[in-house]
């Protein structure tokens, strides 16, 4: 009797399976968010085309980077996401995704994001060891100050001043003035949105004595200065427009973003959170892809 042999493809289907939950926990489509920005970085400090060698590894720094910080994060918040309605079904959670494999995502990605930055740069690698305490510090900081979320947006604003320096080798001479101007826009660009999204959770975040500002303060306190951190975005990218210089498209580019800002805050109000998804998903993919392609144009013109 001839034996049939067999092949491995349920257990390959289980393996994709969890790899694909794993990048649907950290929401990996979301790193278009700030990897525009970090192609800005590298477009400006570039004025124009980099090389294929500093493209390609600043995308790949920029993944690693997002993937070791969320796994992080899943890992460090499982208790409070378990005690949230919101998240209590995340795969972390229910145990879909077990610890092991977030603890190999997150170590690999660590391994990658530094030969990312060994191959980009001396001073990049240089700087990977306080970038870290960014990334993965970051998750911690809501269990004891309210001011979390501008720490999440200068650890977001860390990819601009990484694609500049990915090119330029620099940071801290007089010509590096708009990789910092391009850092400060992102930082209050994601903790003004980082603001909204978190009114959603200001009675878990109080009853696990949690720091978020909404839950300290209030949320129509919370969407007010979420208002303030994007407004003053705007005006950084209108001084970094100014002193880089740059050309016309960068300026219309600028208008429709401070036009999707004002809609995006618009969608969210104190007694009606229902459309905090819309505003905070698909307008800043709008608003992130938008700012890279007038500034790109800008410079190629």
């Amino acid at each position: 009797m001839t034996r049939v042999a067999t092949n491995n493809t349920p257990s390959e289907t289980s393996l994709l399976e969890r790899i694909r939950l794993f990048l649907e926990l950290i929401k990996f489509e979301h790193t278009i968010f700030a990897l525009p920005f970090a192609y800005l970085g590298m477009v400006l400090a570039a004025d124009g085309l980099p090389t294929f060698h500093q493209f390609f590894w600043v995308t790949v720094a920029m993944a690693a980077a997002r993937t070791l910080a969320f796994a992080i994060n899943r890992l460090a918040d499982r208790r409070f996401d378990a005690t949230n309605p919101r998240t209590a079904r995340r795969p972390s959670v229910t145990g879909a995704i077990s610890t092991q494999l977030m603890i190999a995502f997150a170590v690999g990605s660590l391994l990658l994001l530094a030969l990312a930055a060994a191959l980009l740069s001396p001073l990049a690698l240089i700087l990977f060891p306080g970038a870290l305490v960014f990334l993965i510090g970051y998750s911690y900081t809501k269990r004891f100050t309210r001011y979390c979320h501008w720490v999440l947006g200068f650890t977001d604003g860390l990819a601009a001043l990484g694609g500049w320096i990915a090119v330029r080798g620099s940071i801290f001479t007089p010509d590096d003035l708009p990789a910092w101007l391009l850092m400060f826009a992102v930082t209050f660009w994601i903790s003004g949105f980082d603001l909204i999204y978190a009114c959603q959770d200001v009675e878990h975040d109080r009853h696990e004595k949690l720091f978020s500002y909404p839950s300290r303060r209030s949320i129509a306190a919370a969407l007010f200065v979420a208002k303030a951190n994007h407004l003053l975005m705007i005006l950084t990218l209108v001084v970094l427009g100014l002193t880089f210089p740059l050309g016309w498209p960068f300026w219309l580019a600028l208008v429709i973003v401070a036009g999707l800002l004002a809609y995006e805050n618009s969608l969210v109000k104190p007694d009606d959170l229902s459309k905090i998804n819309v505003a905070f998903f698909n307008m800043n993919s709008y608003i992130a892809l938008t700012l890279f392609a007038g500034t790109f144009i800008a410079l190629l013109i």
